[in-house]
């Protein structure tokens, strides 16, 4: 199944590209947007097979990664009814076509003991989500990085019209929406996300309380949850108070991403991966 939803999205990356390539402001078909809604499901299949197949609740570092994007592109399609950020596809695509084939070459994860607690399956719902927005808005922190540091050498001395590679990535960013299109998006993914993270540690207490007795125990991945929480409430904050924005507010965004990143997927890689524990 995950196999599966990799080619559809790979499928889907060509599509948009040569739509792209002949028209930049070329907007997504009804064809184009069906058949995204029907690769998107059959990826949702593949991760429920994955985590709930064999009756237990699994979990490792590339289901969470695929988990992840696949929340992610399900915010991508509600947002794109809503909004013309049809040009962000060229860049999902590929990252949904890669978080699908992880599973494929990566497919151990371990057993989560007590799984058979409907909290604890809620617990990790919420995380997951708040885990893939965070995930997704730090990718949209790079993209804009990336169109900022375009339209700054488009306006520079000296700059002339590219051709080769660099014409590739100039029809690229020429199909994104408006700098300030995607920052508005930004800061709804990292509030939303931040909400979702909230909750996540509130629930987490609950249960680690519920089956330890200790409400935050001090490990690895509860310091870099709360860091990485106390993070994006600052950025938040600076927001709307001193009114952050632009490349303050995309540092800000990444070191919260690291942080959660480190809290549970960068160290379930290093120990499935690398230690192969």
């Amino acid at each position: 199944m995950h196999a599966l939803a990799a080619a559809g999205y790979a499928l889907l990356g060509m599509l948009a590209w040569r739509a792209v390539s002949e028209r930049p402001e070329a907007r997504v078909g009804t064809a184009e947007r069906i058949g995204l809604a029907v690769v998107v499901l059959v990826h949702g299949a593949a991760v429920q097979q994955s985590m709930l197949g064999d009756g237990n609740l699994r979990l490792g570092f590339a289901l969470g990664v695929s988990a992840a994007l696949w929340l992610g592109l399900i915010v991508f399609w509600i947002e794109s009814l809503l909004v013309a950020i049809d040009g962000l596809r060229l860049w999902l695509m590929p990252l949904g076509t890669l978080s699908t084939l992880l599973p494929v070459l990566f497919p151990s994860g371990r057993v989560i003991a007590h799984a058979d607690s409907g909290w604890l399956r809620v617990h990790l719902a919420i995380s997951l989500a708040a885990y893939s927005l965070i995930t997704i808005a730090a990718l949209h922190a790079l993209l804009m990085a990336s169109t900022d540091r375009r339209l700054h050498e488009l306006s520079g001395p000296g700059a002339a019209p590219q051709g080769g590679r660099a014409g590739v990535f100039a029809r690229l960013f020429d199909a994104m929406p408006p700098l300030l299109m995607l920052e508005r998006l930004l800061f709804r993914l990292i509030w939303i996300g931040f909400v979702l993270l909230t909750l996540a540690i509130i629930s987490g207490i609950v249960i680690s309380e519920a089956l330890t007795g200790q409400a935050l125990p001090f490990d690895h991945k509860t310091v870099f949850t709360l860091l990485s929480w106390l993070t994006f409430g600052l950025l938040l904050l600076g927001r709307q108070v001193w009114g952050w924005r632009g490349r303050i507010a995309l540092r800000w965004t990444l070191a919260g991403f690291a942080l959660l990143l480190l809290a549970y997927t960068g160290t379930r890689f290093v120990l499935e991966v690398i230690l192969h524990r």
